[in-house]
């Protein structure tokens, strides 16, 4: 036994646990391996996903950019054919003013007509007592000299009808002239009437695009100020401080800078248009209480009014300038964000007519 156990031991033998360890050794190694594949292949798809979402986020900060661009174009139309309506209810308030008179001069014209008719009956009476007349005088030529001065007495008659007669023609004649010359000269004061509308308007579109476009340079490129249909737009932030209807010093810069420019193109525009400066109030939808403001109502047109005195002091005529305040009730954004909220705080300007 001691023999075999030497012979175990020696120097050719090869131990069993050798065996185990490099195959445990293997098994380690390649678990590693697949332990770093696995890895490599997780970070690469987290990768991608964190690529994937940033687009995402990218996207979907366009859609929001683009979606305030769409209600802000959206605001802008609705106040555009707001104003739109207004006018044509004016051109039809004008055009049923000029029915009424056209009405009023039918009338007139048809009570001539009645006239004429009633006149020309008396002429065919006239007529037939003229041809009575003349029977009668063929009858009394056979008479005696005491008919014959009534024959005369009756010729003297004929010719005195015969002389109404005429009168009466003559007059059916000129009533007849007088009234084409009506409806000629009310033809021509209609169209008369709407070329100088549509002049007037044309004059005063082409000051107002002159305005804005002074008054753009004047102020320059601001965020905060913008042109948005017919109107200049200024935010509440760059005139008033909060909850206040005195103009800061900056207001005072813009709205000085304005002044000037209105003064220069108001000394240009014709007497005969009668064109206004309408300075309009607006505030947000956040409700006011203060014993100098009892409501948004008193604010914006105590706004409004402080602009159009400032203006005044500047040199703008004050026949020429209006203030009206409409609160909260005239929104450019119906959102309630603070961008929403603060986009509808400002004061427009508008030139238009009288």
């Amino acid at each position: 036994m001691a023999r075999r156990r030497s012979e175990a031991h020696g120097p050719g033998a090869w131990p069993g646990y050798v065996d185990v360890l490099s195959t445990l050794l293997m098994v380690i190694v390649f678990v590693l391996a697949v332990f770093i594949l696995v890895q490599f292949f997780l970070a690469n798809a987290i990768s991608g996903r964190d690529r994937a979402l940033a687009d995402l986020r990218s996207q979907l900060s366009g859609l929001v950019e683009q979606l305030n661009l769409e209600r802000s174009t959206s605001a802008g139309l609705r106040t555009e054919l707001g104003q739109l309506q207004a006018t044509l209810s004016s051109t039809r308030a004008e055009r049923d003013q000029i029915a009424a008179v056209l009405a009023e001069v039918q009338a007139r014209s048809d009570e001539t007509e009645r006239k004429l008719a009633e006149q020309q009956q008396i002429v065919i009476d006239l007529q037939g007592k003229l041809v009575s007349s003349e029977g009668q005088l063929e009858d009394e030529k056979k008479l005696t000299a005491e008919a014959r001065s009534q024959v005369d007495l009756l010729n003297r008659q004929l010719l005195a009808l015969r002389e109404q007669m005429a009168q009466i023609e003559r007059i059916l004649k000129e009533s007849e002239e007088k009234d084409k010359a009506n409806q000629a000269q009310i033809t021509d004061l209609g169209r008369r009437l709407n070329a100088a509308l549509a002049r007037k308007v044309d004059e005063l579109t082409n000051y107002r695009s002159e305005f804005f476009g002074r008054l753009r340079q004047a102020l320059g490129n601001r965020r905060d100020v913008q042109i948005v249909g017919d109107r200049f737009v200024f935010q509440s932030e760059v005139l008033f401080d909060s909850a206040q209807a005195d103009l800061n010093p900056q207001g005072r810069e813009q709205m000085a800078k304005l002044a000037t420019t209105l003064v220069e193109i108001a000394n240009r525009i014709p007497g005969d248009l009668n064109w206004v400066l309408r300075v309009d109030g607006h505030t947000d939808r956040v409700p006011i209480s203060t014993p100098q403001f009892p409501s948004n109502w008193e604010l914006s047109t105590a706004r409004a009014i402080s602009v159009v005195k400032f203006l005044i002091a500047q040199g703008v005529p004050a026949d020429r300038l209006a203030a009206t305040g409409f609160g909260e009730y005239q929104p450019l954004d119906p959102g309630n964000d603070e961008i929403a909220l603060r986009r509808n705080r400002r004061i427009e300007l508008k030139l238009t007519e009288r």
